[in-house]
This record gives C-alpha cells, structure tokens and sequence, in this order.
C-alpha cells in the first residue's frame, strides 16, 4: 500500500470536537486556488465528491476542498 498521494488541497474546515451543548466546533479557512501536497494515506479518513477527510491534532479532523476529480483519487487510493 501506498504510503503518501500527491493531491491538490484548498480552502478547509477544522472539526475542533464539541462544546458542552455537543455542538461541533468548527473553524473555516477560505484560501484561494489549490496547493500541492504529499497526504499521508493513513491519516485520510473518507473521500467524497467535495472533500477529503483527514485526521490532525489533539484529535481534530480536517475537511479539504480538492482539485482532482473523485474517480482520480479514489483510484489513487485503492492502488497497491
């Protein structure tokens, strides 16, 4: 298995947890265009037509905007 895929990532959500009301707290970071860069494969948690889920710090998970088309990355993905 792959241990790192070139992908481009843009603007990104960051899942902090929860408050103690269990409402998520979520912070918003608007970049423009896409940069290049190396993900870890064990750190993605889901693919899906708009994002990429990642896990980060302290337990905190990262949703990036992506410039590849889905089939392209979840080829990449599925690859030996």
């Amino acid at each position: 298995m792959k241990k790192f895929i070139e992908v481009h990532l843009g603007s990104h959500s960051i899942s902090h947890g929860y408050d103690e009301n269990n409402v998520e707290v979520e912070e918003s970071v608007s970049v423009k265009g896409f940069s290049k860069k190396l993900v870890a494969v064990d750190r993605i948690k889901s693919l899906s037509d708009k994002h990429l889920l990642t896990d980060y710090l302290d337990g905190r998970w990262i949703y990036w905007e992506y410039q590849e088309e889905y089939n392209e990355l979840r080829k990449l993905l599925l690859e030996d």
